[in-house]
């Protein structure tokens, strides 16, 4: 009895963080660049389970990790010279306030009032020379990342990409770094697109459904430990009268 109410337990706390990475998935569908998130779930087999430190020998370990679907979003035409997108593989380079680099896909970028081209959150894009000081001039970007200020080249924007994009871990909602002892790659099969802006890869319609499925399992788990609860609650008052 306590084992079941054990494993009830133990399946409704995936599903709270489910719910919280779906309604987060769903608060961001209209980013630019936003890449969902996914929760993996899995029960550990008796072998697996010996290498999981437990409170007690009736838990059901679980492994519960959230990660990163990096798949490409679509390409929305804005004709703004400031928005940019990022055509195949790769990351656009921005400065963060600590002075480290960070990784994103949302091109959303403005200039500063110290003449420098930021996203929204302040951070600095990077070009192969450093942060780009626009100015009051006209930016121009190739689709080779070559930027130009008014005609005259100023450098190459960094673009970069890893072998393996589940390293990278997600600050905020749209930025990445990469742990200390890896260093991003130059990307090489891209093509940077002035005047549009990459979309999430949130489908609303999928994430709902998401949401509904685990809130009824959520439910259903609920109402077996409630119903268990009450079974062992009758069975002590039982012994209680036969004692």
């Amino acid at each position: 009895m306590i084992k079941g109410l054990y494993r009830s337990a133990s399946a409704m706390v995936p599903r709270v963080k489910m719910q919280e990475i779906t309604a987060n998935n769903l608060a961001n569908a209209s980013s630019p660049g936003f890449k969902r998130d996914l929760l993996f779930t899995r029960e550990l087999s008796r072998a697996q389970a010996q290498q999981v430190p437990r409170k007690s020998d009736w838990e059901t370990p679980m492994i519960d990790q959230v990660y990163t679907e990096f798949e490409a979003g679509t390409l929305e035409k804005t004709d703004n010279p400031l928005n940019l997108a990022i055509e195949g593989d790769g990351f656009f380079v921005v400065e963060t306030d600590a002075g480290e680099a960070a990784l994103t896909r949302s091109g959303i970028f403005s200039v500063n009032p110290a003449g420098f081209l930021v996203n929204g959150d302040g951070h600095r894009l990077l070009s192969d020379g450093g942060p780009i000081a626009v100015g009051d001039g006209a930016l121009s970007v190739a689709e080779s990342g070559q930027v130009e200020i008014n005609g005259t080249p100023i450098g190459t924007l960094r673009i970069v990409t890893v072998p393996d994009r589940q390293i990278l871990k997600k600050i905020g909602d749209n930025e990445f770094v990469t742990p200390d002892d890896i260093e991003p790659l130059a990307a090489l099969n891209y093509a940077v697109r002035q005047g549009y802006l990459e979309a999430s890869n949130v489908n609303a319609i999928k994430e709902m459904v998401s949401m509904i499925i685990s809130f009824r399992n959520y439910e259903a788990d609920a109402q077996a430990l409630k119903t268990q609860d009450e079974t062992l609650e009758k069975l002590i008052d039982n012994v209680g009268r036969v004692r």
